[in-house]
């Protein structure tokens, strides 16, 4: 149980804006002779989980736009919106490659509703992880 608590945690991070990564975790326990299925249920719990606080953290962003600290200048919020307006809420299926969570962290800012968000990160999550379980196993015969 701890190695399955230490993958939870690896993928919350790795969601989260504390830079992480779980793959090595992941593909560790996988050469440990952990099933596939189980892994990936739970990276994708602790991964979407912490895109969800990445999430919270960009809808507080947005309740403090108009304080001189906020880190977007008004023409690159105007840009991300514009970006935003052009992609829609499908950039989320990307939220799983690197600099995903800056998709996560904006769609929290533009206020993306909370199902829908959930919805689409979880998809994206699961898949990435799933992808991650098929090809370690098919690399390693694990």
């Amino acid at each position: 149980m701890i190695a399955l608590s230490g993958l939870f945690l690896a993928a919350f991070l790795a969601a989260s804006p504390v830079p992480f990564q779980s793959e090595v975790v992941f593909i560790g326990l996988l050469l440990g002779g952990w099933s596939p299925w189980v892994l990936v249920l739970v990276a994708s719990v602790g991964n979407t989980l912490g895109s969800c606080v990445t999430y919270a953290l960009g809808r507080w962003l947005a309740d403090q736009r108009n304080h001189r600290w906020f880190p977007l200048s008004p023409l690159q919020m105007t840009r991300a919106e514009a970006w935003h307006v052009r992609w829609g809420v499908w950039a989320l299926l990307l939220s799983w490659l690197p600099g995903g969570d800056l998709i996560v962290a904006l769609s929290g800012v533009l206020k993306v509703p909370f199902p829908l968000f959930l919805t689409l990160t979880a998809l994206a999550k699961t898949g990435r992880y799933a992808a991650l379980g098929w090809l370690g196993a098919a690399a390693f015969g694990a």
